[in-house]
């Protein structure tokens, strides 16, 4: 036997010695799969004789799900001339367990043809020693999570005793590991808490459901701290049943709460206060104004004999129309605290809108005479009646107008627009091109008492009101379900527009 004789037989003898299942497969020029070789372990692994395997389709000595698993593996190592993995199959009569296989290409290294594929079994994994280290180092990862977790957490058993606790509990609250374990968890609950407490660890050891809400700790130290707590059931070999509770301190997150509702009851407190007595003061503030106002007019006429000294005269006017002016101060200052003291109901009434702007126009226009300012007005014909409170509507329009006449130099136009938009809302459009407010200023002008004017312009105007003009007009807008929005540009002027909503609009009969 000469050499080479000797070297096949050896690895013959090899091949059928292994102790893992191995085939060799090669493809026919029918391309179908065949076994080509196949060792014992292999031959034991299917249960079957060289006979019912060697030069067979893979098919016919395993189910069709078995051979389809196969084929397309040798497929895909066929093409692509990789080695391939496939798991274990379903065991086989044989008995042995297998892992998964190997499927590995045989290349003609002068062609580059394959020449057959050989297959391998991979060892069982479920060797005790593997298994052994995979759950070392399963423990010893969540051990790891449960140590330097920020999380403070305490896993309980069945009869409510703490049996883990994480070094995140232990330096929030104070305790030691020794004064815990072994012992039971109510002993951190306040005593207001403990029986629900209980009742809640029985129901979810019991039921395994998930929870979550907040609770109260008490400290080492006595004091009583804030937390959220989640909890979740985890069952272990034998039944055994454990409680995993994470917590969250929120101490000082009920204390900032706490401070800002504190401070919210006193703001609110002060502010209805305020509103309250304002409002309660409309008498008492009015009163004496209209008498002044009255008899200063009485003596203007000199209803009851000529008012010789000229200096009186000119006294007698300036009492007048400061006490016009601040009865109007008043009166913008009352509206806004009953607004939002929520004491302003709308009396509501079908008006005319050209009629209405037409009597604003007329109330306006001698200011806007002397100012030189030119009034213009544009209704939509035909636009039909809104629904809203008279007054209201009266003292927005005003607001808008005076303060566009107000801060106009001469000669410029103030223009006052009504029309319907495609959507049904009702637009009102008061626009001029006047002094104009700068664009970072707008908020500040749309807040009560926020007055936007420069030094300049303030001594031009030293009636300035109260500042409430805006916002007034904005806060009566949306008691009407409307908006106010303001565009301005410093030195190119200021436009409001109005809007209505499409509920407000009644059925314009004239226009039918």
């Amino acid at each position: 036997m000469d050499m080479s004789e000797k070297i096949e037989i050896d690895r013959k003898l090899l091949f059928d010695s292994m102790p893992i299942p191995r085939f060799l497969v090669v493809l026919d020029e029918e391309k179908t799969y065949k076994i080509y070789d196949i060792n014992k372990r292999a031959l034991q692994y299917f249960n079957r004789s060289e006979k019912q395997i060697l030069g067979k389709k893979i098919q016919e000595f395993m189910d069709s799900e078995n051979a389809r698993h196969f084929i397309q593996a040798f497929e895909v190592c066929s093409k692509q001339k990789v080695p391939v993995t496939i798991q274990a199959l379903p065991s086989f009569p044989g008995g042995l367990r297998v892992h998964g296989f190997w499927i590995n290409p045989v290349i003609d290294p002068d062609n580059e043809e394959i020449i057959l594929i050989d297959v391998m079994a991979q060892p069982d994994s479920s060797d005790e020693s593997i298994l052994q280290r995979e759950r070392d180092d399963a423990i010893s990862l969540l051990t790891s999570i449960f140590d330097v977790s920020e999380v403070s957490i305490i896993v309980t058993d069945h009869h409510r005793r703490i049996i883990r606790v994480n070094e995140s509990f232990v330096r929030t609250y104070g305790w030691t590991r020794d004064d815990l374990i072994g012992e039971d968890f109510t002993m951190l609950n306040t005593p207001d808490e403990r029986e629900t407490a209980i009742e809640n660890h029985e129901n979810y050891i019991k039921t395994g459901i998930r929870n979550s809400g907040e609770m109260k700790i008490l400290r080492k130290n006595g004091s009583i701290a804030n937390a959220l707590f989640t909890t979740a059931t985890l069952e272990l070999s034998q039944g055994r049943r454990f409680q995993i509770t994470t917590i969250m301190d929120i101490t000082l997150r009920k204390r900032m709460e706490m401070s800002l509702r504190v401070a919210k009851e006193q703001a609110d407190a002060a502010n209805q206060a305020k509103s309250a007595f304002l409002a309660n003061m409309s008498h008492e503030l009015r009163t004496p104004l209209n008498a002044i106002i009255g008899f200063s007019e009485i003596m203007q006429k000199e209803t009851f004999g000529a008012i010789e000294n000229p200096r009186y005269v000119e006294y007698l006017e300036d009492i007048h129309s400061s006490a016009n002016h601040l009865l109007a101060i008043i009166n913008d200052v009352l509206d806004m605290s009953k607004i939002e003291a929520g004491r302003i109901e709308l009396d509501e009434h079908t008006l005319d809108i050209k009629e209405m702007i037409d009597i604003v126009i007329r109330m306006v226009s001698s200011r806007a005479f002397s100012s030189g300012i030119n009034l213009k007005a544009e209704v939509q014909e035909n636009i039909p009646p809104l629904q809203a409170d008279p007054r209201l509507v009266k003292q927005i329009l005003i607001n808008l107008l005076s303060n566009s006449i107000k801060f106009s130099e001469k000669d410029r136009d103030v223009t006052i627009r009504s029309f319907l938009e495609d959507d049904g809302d009702l637009l009102i459009i008061v626009e001029d091109n006047g002094m104009g407010i700068p664009k970072e200023k707008i908020k500040e002008a749309m807040e009560p008492f926020g007055q936007v004017r420069d030094p300049i312009h303030a001594r031009e105007h030293e009636e300035q009101g109260t500042g409430l003009g805006l916002p007034l007009s904005k806060a009566m807008m949306e008691l009407h379900g409307g908006t106010l929005f303001l565009e301005s540009e410093e030195n190119k002027g200021t436009k409001v527009t109005l809007t209505f909503p499409r509920q407000r609009i009644k059925k314009n009969e004239k226009a039918q």
